[in-house]
């Protein structure tokens, strides 16, 4: 297993989602848009890959997960056994709330025996009620994936079709995908279904501390829908079709502040090796990133921001509706562990607090206009002060009992409208963790999103 990527790169890179919404579980963020610490990941097993897991190891007969768009939903997968370097899935998804929901409907009453059943097996064979989900992975060499995959809905929406390869060399992660249509979500919550979406991406393997680089290059065709909706209204401007080029350069400095020299416990394995470590750590990353389109308004929207005085140095030629656009970005972040993770009760207490600057720019113009402010006896704007401050995220872990733990992962908010500022949780999502020890760092997560009514249960590897 590849090591996930850090929580933060969700701030700064297009890092996809977990979402039930679809039966393979995956969704990309709108690029523009920040998510949440606990939905953002990096490289992961495949949704088949996982139930499947479940379904051998854990004994679960059928995995739930619930949105609102769907409902109350159960999967299952079918594995296919054709070789050593190839693995062959049928996940099916029955929906069991919409199956409930058409008994009453239909007033099936248990008049006689044999009729009823016979109502309950028409109401089963109703194709509407189900989704199958067709994956074939195949190992190319040790260090080459390529996965094909094809959606399809028995109540006639639009199959998906998806392929993707990832290659590893030389401390590099190379991506290329492609969907048809490729699934979005945007930092209200909304989905859109974009007609064609590729993506190639081309990543160095980060360290706790040092420089890495990450390139990306996407192309979208069609215009966009909100998922569920026939309708382009509303639709943001960076999933309109064009092509877009978007690179990053960045240093992270990793500093322990604190860490436990104190033994563990002897002949007792950790719940979680990554997590037995008590610490005090912070972490600062500064980067700059260019993004470059033709064919869109994505940079062009952030050049015609006249408010503020200073702005990042961008370029635009309307004639060929092009533009590029360079900008900072910064984030600050400190980690504290208390316990070891071995004992039966509350031996792990974790705190994790994040600060992005997504914007230099817009960050040194906000100051700016703050400054000249106060030096002309003014009371700073409310628009200067909300751009000054950063997008704040806290992360909370407690062990509840044994393996078991409670986690809330959620954005920090200020409200500057009225006089007196009031902090707010801003999307929170909470879980519940059940770490598989003898895996080493695994664990098995059941995530709720009370903003976006969405819930799922998730297989983890190397998680921090």
């Amino acid at each position: 297993m590849k090591k996930l990527r850090w929580a933060m790169d969700g701030a700064f890179w297009d890092v996809d989602v977990s979402t039930p919404v679809t039966v393979d579980g995956v969704a990309r963020p709108v690029p523009g848009f920040g998510l949440p610490l606990g939905m953002s990941r990096g490289a992961r097993l495949s949704r088949p890959k996982q139930i499947d897991f479940f379904q051998r190891f854990m004994t679960m007969p059928f995995v739930p997960s619930y949105s609102a768009a769907n409902g109350f939903s159960l999967h299952r997968v079918l594995s296919l056994p054709l070789g050593e370097h190839r693995f062959v899935t049928l996940l099916g998804q029955f929906n069991l709330q919409k199956f409930i929901s058409s008994v009453k409907e239909n007033g099936l009453t248990p008049s006689s025996e044999s009729s009823w059943l016979k109502s309950i097996g028409r109401q089963f064979c109703e194709k509407s009620f189900y989704a199958l989900n067709f994956c074939s992975e195949f190992l190319i060499t040790p260090d080459d994936t390529l996965l094909l995959s094809k959606e399809g809905y028995g109540d006639e929406k639009k199959a998906r079709h998806k392929a993707v390869i990832h290659h590893k060399f030389l401390n590099h992660n190379l991506t290329v995908e492609a969907a048809c249509p490729e699934l979005f979500v945007d930092n209200s919550g909304t989905y859109w279904d974009v007609p064609f979406s590729m993506a190639i991406d081309l990543a160095s393997v980060a360290s706790d501390s040092g420089g890495s680089y990450h390139f990306c290059l996407n192309h979208n065709a069609g215009l966009p829908e909100q998922h569920g909706r026939q309708t382009t209204s509303g639709a943001p401007t960076t999933l309109l079709p064009g092509l877009s080029f978007k690179s990053a350069f960045s240093f992270k400095k990793h500093v322990d502040i604190w860490r436990s020299k104190a033994p563990k416990l002897k002949l007792v394995q950790p719940f979680d090796i990554l997590l037995s470590n008590p610490h005090i750590t912070a972490s600062g990353i500064l980067g700059t990133v260019v993004t470059a389109c033709i064919g869109n308004n994505l940079v062009k929207s952030q050049i015609e921001d006249k408010s503020l005085p200073f702005e990042g140095l961008s370029l635009h030629a309307p004639g060929v509706n092009s533009s590029i656009f360079t900008d900072l970005f910064g984030s600050i972040s400190l980690s504290v562990q208390h316990g070891n993770f071995q004992r039966l009760f509350l031996d792990l207490t974790r705190v994790y607090a994040r600060m992005d600057f997504p914007s230099g720019s817009k960050f040194f113009s906000g100051a700016t206009q703050v400054a000249q402010d106060i030096y002309n006896s003014c009371q700073p704007s409310t628009e200067a002060i909300r751009t000054i401050c950063p997008k704040a995220t806290l992360s909370l872990q407690q062990q509840i009992v044994g393996p078991f733990s409670f986690r809330v992962d959620s954005g920090v908010s200020l409200d500057l409208k009225n006089n007196e500022w009031h902090v707010s949780a801003d999307d929170p999502v909470f879980a519940i963790e059940y770490a598989l020890q003898v895996l080493g760092s695994a664990k098995a997560v059941a995530w709720c999103s009370p903003k976006q009514k969405e819930f799922m249960i998730e297989l983890r590897f190397f998680e921090t």
